[in-house]
């Protein structure tokens, strides 16, 4: 959690008498320090200009409408379903909102769901199971019933890793997987929760992590820049990514698992190779650092959100910008891209605006 408590006052009051008297191992007086010192930053303008873009073909995304004042505090996490968005923040409730309809009304209000706040929630890709943890250190299994989202209390009793900070599941909701403040990535069964896995790295705090579609592999990455890819199949460590020497905040797997973008501190995109573990490309434009990434459904585009206050779409065949909005410079947490409406692709951004904001492809059915 090193790099929200700066930035994000009540939630670093709060976490500060959360953990008063009490050794906290996430807690780098250095790094917040920095942090503290980014809020001054000068607004830069993007890195694309148009003399870079003039020759690249853009996409153009309208504005689709917000849910405003979603949460009181920032919206650190967004996850979708077929037809709703889950938001987390750090505040105790989740909200859902429907994305069926284009006002994106509020259907569920989950109180209390984490007493001091939530850093990360996760739902398969079949929309029937979401996880969230809270900046308690407690887990919560969620079940989805026909759109009433209800906790799976044993299940949420049965994972007791309270060091536990990014996670992810699997398509099916069947594995979830986490980071640990000392390196560890665990994987359960949420079948019997039960810990499937435990993979080691060299000790440095997981910042974020994600399954591959097909469940296979799992990468994570790490703050002294490290990233890991892991077999689920045999236990093992194929690859040991190079690339980022600065902190890694978000790693994706492509749809197909064939690529792995991995951005952060670095304010790039790496793209990697999965079978070789060689590097593809770099994609450059972001002023600051980059907090979030998500892969569009075929793969053919890349969505990012920054601390800069920009989000930005990425073309993976012609390895550039295509599409930049910046309604504010606010710090951008987490970015989704929605699923398909007709021949119509959408997504979804949240952050620091405490609003969740829809945008839509300009052109299609």
């Amino acid at each position: 959690m090193f790099f929200f408590i700066a930035c994000l006052g009540g939630v670093a009051r709060r976490k500060k008498l959360y953990l008063k008297g009490r050794h906290h191992p996430h807690i780098n007086l250095g790094i917040i320090s920095q942090l503290i010192e980014a809020h001054n930053l000068p607004r830069y303008k993007p890195r694309c200009s148009r003399d870079r873009t003039a020759k690249i073909m853009s996409k153009q995304y309208l504005s689709w409408g917000s849910a405003d004042n979603a949460h009181p505090i920032d919206i650190f996490s967004l996850a979708v379903t077929s037809n709703q968005i889950i938001s987390a923040s750090g505040a105790s409730a989740l909200k859902i909102h429907s994305t069926a309809d284009t006002d994106f009304p509020l259907v569920q209000t989950i109180e209390a769901a984490h007493k001091i706040g939530c850093h990360h929630v996760v739902t398969s890709r079949n929309g029937l199971k979401a996880a969230s943890i809270g900046f308690g250190g407690e887990f919560k299994i969620w079940n989805n019933n026909n759109g009433e989202w209800s906790e799976e209390t044993a299940l949420s009793n049965a994972i007791k890793e309270p060091d536990t900070w990014a996670i992810c599941l699997s398509e099916d909701g069947q594995y979830l997987a986490g980071t640990t403040n000392n390196g560890h990535i665990k994987v359960w069964d949420l079948s019997n929760g039960e810990q499937f896995r435990d993979y080691e790295t060299k000790g440095a705090f997981g910042a974020c992590i994600d399954m591959s579609s097909d469940g296979k592999y799992i990468a994570s990455g790490h703050q002294n820049g490290s990233i890991y890819m892991f077999s689920n199949e045999t236990g093992r460590m194929p690859f040991s990514l190079s690339g980022l020497i600065k902190p890694v905040r978000a790693v994706a797997f492509s749809p197909g698992g064939k690529l792995l973008a991995a951005a952060g501190d670095s304010k790039v995109i790496v793209l990697y190779d999965t079978e070789s573990g060689e590097q593809v490309t770099q994609l450059t434009g972001h002023s600051a650092w980059i907090l979030s990434l998500d892969w569009s459904h075929t793969g053919e585009y890349l969505l990012s959100g920054s601390f800069d206050g920009k989000v930005k779409v990425w073309s993976i065949e012609r390895r550039a910008c295509v599409a930049t909005h910046s309604e504010n410079d606010k710090a951008v947490w987490s970015v989704k891209w929605l699923p398909k409406i007709g021949r119509t692709e959408g997504f979804a951004t949240a952050g620091a605006s405490r609003s969740i904001s829809f945008y839509r492809e300009a052109t299609g059915g």
